[in-house]
């Protein structure tokens, strides 16, 4: 796809059209109230969640791609020519299963076909993932995916992770476990409601969340279950980005509590690698409970597709993996396998792939689970004094992680 044609998750260049998968911080980078470039295609989830983030954003350039898995016909102007000949683009939204009003973006055109799938879980047995299945594969019957933009956050095999409604009951679990404690769960500004909702379903309580937090709930359309006072329930929802072992300690000088962070995150690998709950630190548990794919099922995901070839979008975290290391044996075109990954250069966030314009690196700022990464991981390895070995480091290369100087437990 020519440059200037449309921009995913880009905010900064010069395009036609702007495709937004979702609200995460790490995927606004560059929105703001006053942005106006053009056109501004989501879904109709995040269009009702827009004035939120974004309070008095011109909400007459927002296009709403309604119903998921129908086609939608874009007329643009050709960058390439002379004559202002137009062309044609076809998109196609398909929900990613990431997080409220979260998309993957299917094109095609002149210029093959493409398929992005922004931040999105995989979780095959799931009845949503059966309907996105059959969705793509109907989508796809008469074309090929030239090129495949994968989450590949978790694109190592060591991440394994149970479904959500499992993690969510070993969530269920923990709390009941601790009858006289108070519960403190990380979570971010969206996402992770189905977990809170499992919670209250399960327990018949209501959740204490804070007051931002519980206005994105209303637009949710949940009402009931919810509640920003702290006198009416034992189980706190907190931002992820307050979340710690000093409030942790402080809190447990007045009252017992535990603190459970639902994550997927990379300084909890030990917990991922078996899938199940680790008590982290004598008041914290981590739980498996994840928005993005694990390894497993981003191989299931490629073997659907069978893209020509594929690039991974998230390409500035210390533990990147190109997923041509893993799965380019399952592309069209018997990509070759990167046998020095550890060698690979860090692309600069401006950086354009070659057919559209990607959100290409995760920035710091924001509260979603991503934006957060860094000062997450910062925060709980300063605690915990935990440093990576070289032997580890090692085996990491080895498996096909990028290890950079000041590299974490990741």
């Amino acid at each position: 796809m020519e440059k200037g044609l449309i921009s995913v998750d880009r905010w900064t260049s010069q395009s036609q059209a702007y495709f937004l998968t979702h609200l995460h911080s790490d995927h606004t980078q560059g929105l703001s109230p006053t942005w106006a470039k053009g056109p501004l295609f989501c879904s109709r989830l995040t269009a009702n969640l827009f004035p939120s983030k974004f309070p008095n954003f011109n909400l007459s350039l927002l296009r709403i791609l309604d119903p998921f898995g129908a086609w939608h016909s874009l007329s643009l102007l050709s960058p390439s020519s002379t004559l202002q000949s137009r062309i044609t683009v076809e998109v196609m939204a398909i929900d990613a299963h990431h997080c409220p009003g979260a998309v993957m973006f299917l094109f095609r055109g002149e210029f093959g076909c493409l398929l992005f799938t922004g931040d999105f879980r995989w979780e095959t047995a799931s009845k949503r993932a059966k309907v996105g299945r059959t969705m793509l594969l109907d989508a796809l019957k008469d074309d090929v995916v030239d090129i495949l933009y994968l989450d590949n956050t978790y694109c190592n095999p060591s991440y394994i992770f149970p479904s959500r409604q499992a993690a969510a009951q070993q969530v269920v679990d923990i709390i009941v476990s601790h009858p006289e404690h108070d519960i403190i769960i990380a979570i971010d500004t969206l996402g992770k409601e189905d977990l809170l909702l499992h919670i209250s379903r399960t327990l018949k309580i209501k959740i204490w969340v804070w007051p931002e937090r519980l206005r994105t709930m209303h637009l949710l359309g949940f009402h009931d279950i919810f509640t920003t006072k702290t006198s009416l329930t034992r189980v706190r929802a907190v931002p992820r980005y307050s979340f710690n072992i000093e409030t942790l300690e402080g809190l447990n000088t007045m009252r017992p509590t535990i603190g459970i962070m639902p994550s997927g995150l990379p300084w909890v690998t030990k917990s991922l690698e078996r899938g199940s709950v680790e008590r982290f630190h004598k008041y914290i548990y981590t739980v498996p409970y994840s928005d993005h794919s694990c390894f497993s099922e981003i191989e299931d995901f490629i073997k659907l597709v069978q893209p020509t070839s594929m690039k991974g979008i998230v390409s500035s975290s210390s533990c990147y993996v190109d997923p041509l290391y893993y799965f380019g044996c399952l592309c069209g075109a018997n990509q070759p396998v990167q046998r020095s990954l550890h060698k690979h250069k860090r692309k600069e966030r401006d950086e354009r792939v070659p057919a559209v314009c990607l959100r290409t690196a995760f920035s710091s700022g924001g509260a979603s689970a991503e934006s957060e990464r860094t000062r997450e991981r910062t925060v709980m390895v300063k605690h915990s004094g935990i440093h990576v070995s070289r032997i580890s480091a090692l085996r990491r290369i080895q498996r096909g992680a990028k290890i950079m100087e000041d590299d974490c437990l990741n």
